[in-house]
């Protein structure tokens, strides 16, 4: 039985795309810019924080969609509603993008008017009954051609803001943007939330999979997703930064010049679980224990810090004997 319009829908998966990126601009944006970059909708206003770092967060824009959905058993289920879209940015330097939907597990055996489907905002309903799991495995292994793409909503989000006149184009150094699709299943009652499964795959794609009570809001799980994307993308660009300059093979002022960028835009932004609702903050605790996150951040940034403390007393080394004369 689908439920009357109006009426409040039990969703059993809630599928996310977030694609993580360098602003591009050579300046950050403090929180004023930040808000007006973000302002999607004029009758929402963007949310600001600036503790304990500068984040912005805009209202959600919504995308109506009538395709089918992914599946890994090739099952073509229609489906129509609306996906919720939204940006944020944190420390006027790390731009993001995220499109998210819920789904029931059944739905109308036909299609209703679109005023119904607009008063149940960043829902999809499928036609007939939801295949739940092969669904799941096939928004995480993307889109096919007609199918329901979030990451292509989610990059669209992206390429607008990226036009904005506030922004020059240019940044401060090279990086790769990076894409995070997740699903969320139904915890059982009286299950906590779980992170069940963390992929990192090529071409910076990753996959997450989780189990949601059903109290946990689909806002609440994309902010989830955002911030294990925004560190994703922290440790991947620092170690690749890292590596492309062979940082343990060069000397002198080349050592600066390539470790600069890192000091100035990325240490400082290490924050997890700064703006996660507080009833998924122990998810980051399985990605601490497996891969360990902030261990290898900790190691990325003691071995930053090392390399330029070792360059400093080589350079003072080195002028000692001038000072002495």
């Amino acid at each position: 039985m689908t439920a009357a319009p109006g009426q409040p829908v039990r969703a059993v998966l809630v599928c996310g795309e977030v694609r993580t990126c360098l602003l591009p601009s050579l300046q950050t944006l403090d929180a004023r810019a930040a808000a007006q970059l973000l302002r999607l909708r004029s009758d929402e206003h963007v949310r600001v924080s600036e503790r304990p770092g500068m984040y912005a967060l805009s209202p959600d824009v919504l995308t109506g969609v009538d395709c089918r959905l992914p599946a890994s058993n090739g099952a073509k289920v229609r489906a129509v509603g609306t996906v919720a879209a939204r940006a944020a940015l944190t420390e006027g330097r790390l731009l993001q993008s995220t499109a998210y939907f819920s789904l029931p597990a059944v739905g109308p055996d036909v299609r209703r008017p679109w005023g119904q489907y607009l008063v149940r905002p960043g829902l999809v309903e499928p036609f007939g009954k939801l295949a739940q799991g092969a669904t799941a495995e096939g928004m995480l292994k993307g889109a096919g051609r007609g199918e329901l793409d979030l990451g292509m909503i989610a990059e669209g989000l992206l390429a607008e803001l990226r036009r904005h006149p506030l922004l020059d184009r240019r940044v401060p150094f090279k990086s790769s943007p990076t894409r995070l699709r997740w699903v969320a299943r139904r915890a059982t009652t009286g299950e906590r939330a779980a992170l069940t499964n963390f992929t990192v795959a090529e071409g910076g794609l990753r996959t997450m999979e989780l189990r949601l009570p059903a109290d946990i809001p689909p806002a609440a799980a994309a902010g989830l997703c955002e911030d294990l994307a925004l560190h994703d993308w922290l440790l991947t660009t620092v170690q690749h930064m890292l590596d492309n300059n062979r940082i343990d093979a060069i000397d002198g002022p080349s050592v600066v010049e390539a470790l600069h960028p890192v000091v100035v835009h990325l240490l400082h932004l290490w924050m997890p679980r700064a703006h996660v609702d507080p009833a998924l903050g122990h998810l980051w605790d399985v990605l601490e224990e497996k891969p360990g996150f902030s261990r290898q951040w900790e190691n990325l940034s003691r071995r930053i810090r090392d390399r330029l403390a070792l360059h400093s007393f080589v350079v003072a080394q080195g002028a000692l004997p001038a000072l002495t004369q």
